[in-house]
């Protein structure tokens, strides 16, 4: 079982009280990965901070081989694990003293899959009965009953395999009525670069039936965003933008593309390169901003200079990216000068009462939340890097 993970921050070194029968305040798994552990683990944290400063302790943490994710419904009570270094999804219950138990598991290995993971949202819960999982390596969704632990079917992506590439499907996701859009990206099996091909596949929840969009104007167009318009803005992550920045021409310029929910389809009239939106520069990100707004990230390279030799993943990885906001009506962008300069990968979470991004330390060693909407006030940091996160109760 899992108990609280001990806190500290702001001169607080107590843990939270013994939380008993009967309370409610919010509880959140935080699941991190530690990158210098050999052989490679993750750890499973419960705590009930997660909008404030504190530094999460890792000695009552549930400890998972490999590269790991927490995912699940949003205060459902119930966590499921995975890690990379099997097929098996393991559920957990929330106890009444704030715990986790195990309650189940269930394996994926006859879909052909041997690893799970990559980001939490890869796995997407419909309800309490049905969940798809989207799996990059066999390149098909497979729907799954997350209260029975069964699998009810699985869909092949066929469409999804282009020849010399590594699938990849997106961190972001958009829901809309009755559809779910999973952008999707490729890169090449050997060397740098990133393949000249966006995707986009969109799913009917109440039937399941997935429909594939393609368009080859650029590459890697992993972050989504839905506009006033009603549709969705789908842009070059931060990673590719980097690759643009250490390989130059021979990688697609990082792009906004227009998809139509509507007609599942990508606008063909529609195409904007990211870096002349926000006065030039390395450009990448769409995060989903208020009011008709997303942010775009730009690289500051008198932060975060790219040197010869630089790897891509460092420089999206590394700091020195800061904020833009884009209103995604007139294309009009503003330098948002409150933000810090951050990591150019971000994954967004919902806690309580804010939306949290992730912000990743130097080496891999550490990941603080901010809060999206509060110029990034800082709030939990953890050891590793943290993927997932979710709001148990």
């Amino acid at each position: 079982m899992l108990a609280f993970a001990l806190l500290s921050g702001c001169g607080d070194t107590q843990g939270p009280d013994d939380p008993g029968n009967g309370d409610t305040r919010p509880l959140y798994a935080i699941t991190t990965q530690l990158f210098s552990s050999d052989p490679m683990e993750s750890y499973v944290i419960v705590t009930d901070r997660a909008e404030q400063t504190a530094t999460l302790s890792l000695d009552n943490a549930i400890k998972v081989p490999g590269r790991a994710l927490g995912v699940g419904i949003r205060k459902s009570g119930s966590l499921y694990v995975v890690s990379d270094e099997s097929a098996t999804i393991t559920r957990y219950n929330l106890t009444s003293s704030g715990g986790l138990e195990q309650a189940g598991t269930l394996s994926l290995e006859g879909q052909g899959i041997s690893s799970l993971g990559e980001y939490q949202n890869n796995f997407q819960f419909i309800s309490a009965t049905k969940a798809y999982y989207f799996d990059g390596t066999t390149a098909q969704l497979v729907i799954w009953n997350p209260t029975e632990m069964t699998v009810t079917k699985t869909l092949p992506l066929d469409a999804l395999n282009i020849p010399g590439t590594i699938l990849s499907f997106s961190g972001a996701i958009v829901h809309l009525d009755n559809q779910l859009i999973m952008p999707v990206g490729w890169r090449p099996v050997s060397g740098l670069g990133i393949t000249r091909k966006a995707g986009v596949v969109s799913v009917d929840t109440r039937t399941d039936e997935p429909t594939i969009a393609m368009d080859d104007r650029c590459g890697y167009t992993h972050d989504a965003a839905v506009g006033p318009d009603g549709k969705v803005y789908i842009a070059t992550e931060a990673y590719g933008a980097a690759v643009y920045r250490v390989e130059g021409e021979n990688t697609p310029e990082p792009c906004l593309l227009k998809f139509d929910p509507q007609t599942r389809t990508f606008d063909p009239s529609f195409y904007e390169e990211l870096g002349s939106l926000v006065g030039g520069g390395t450009a990448g990100a769409l995060i989903p901003g208020p009011q008709g707004t997303a942010y775009v990230r730009v690289l500051d390279e008198s932060i975060a200079p790219v040197k010869a030799g630089t790897h891509p993943r460092t420089v999206a990885s590394g700091t020195g990216w800061q904020w833009w906001q884009l209103k995604l009506d007139t294309l009009s962008a503003t330098r948002r000068t409150d933000f810090p300069s951050t990591t150019g990968s971000v994954f967004l979470f919902e806690s309580q009462n804010q939306t949290l991004y992730s912000e990743f330390g130097a080496g891999s060693a550490s990941t603080t939340l901010h809060v999206l909407g509060e110029s990034g006030r800082p709030t939990v940091t953890t050891e590793g890097l943290s993927f997932s996160f979710l709001q148990l109760r």
